[in-house]
Order: structure tokens, then sequence, then C-alpha cells
């Protein structure tokens, strides 16, 4: 099933404004909050090789990030398949396939 942003978007200020948070919700605080939740996501594969990690804590802490990032993008009244299209394209140029095929390097190095 395809991600439904704008319903899932939706579905989070509601529940967000049941409680009434969105006071707390400033761009700010939601950026803080998303690199916590990365951070959160990042240590459950600490120390351990990745195919060891607890599937059930990546499932958490990924949709953690995501609510951030979709709390985010509503405040800017963004269009994420937009600006990930976007970036797409922006990548497509700086790595072309004939160079960047298969290598790590930063596009600045190929």
């Amino acid at each position: 099933m395809p991600l439904d942003v704008e319903a899932l978007t939706r579905r989070l200020i509601e529940f967000r404004d049941a409680r009434d948070w969105a006071r707390f919700h400033n761009p700010k605080d939601l950026a803080i909050g998303l690199s916590v939740e990365a951070a959160e996501l990042v240590e459950v594969f600490l120390w351990r090789p990745p195919e060891e990690a607890d599937r059930a804590r990546v499932q958490e802490e990924l949709a953690d990030v995501l609510v951030f990032v979709l709390l985010l993008a509503e405040k800017y009244g963004l269009d994420l398949e937009r600006i990930v299209l976007d970036k797409i394209a922006v990548n497509e140029a700086k790595y072309p396939v004939e160079k960047a095929r298969g290598t790590a390097e930063k596009y600045d190095r190929l």
C-alpha cells in the first residue's frame, strides 16, 4: 500500500491537537526532536552487526523519525513528495550513473 502522507499528517495533527501540544511544536523543537529520534534509531545498531538489530526497535524508532518529519513538513507547508523528487533530481546531476555506479565516493571526488 502506498504511503498516504496527507492522511498520516492529518492523523498526527488530530492526535497532537487533542492533547493541546501544537504550542510545543515549533520548527526548532521539531528539528531537535527529529535529531533525537534519529540518534535513537542509530543506537539500535550500536556495537552489533546490522543483521542483529532488534527489528521491533527499528520499527518504533523509524516511526518516531517519520512523525517528526511529517510534523516539520506540515509546519512549513512542504510537499514531501515534491521535495524528495527535487532532491533526487539534484543528486542525479551530482552523481551521474557513469561516474557513480558502484562507488561510495562523494560527488566532488568522482
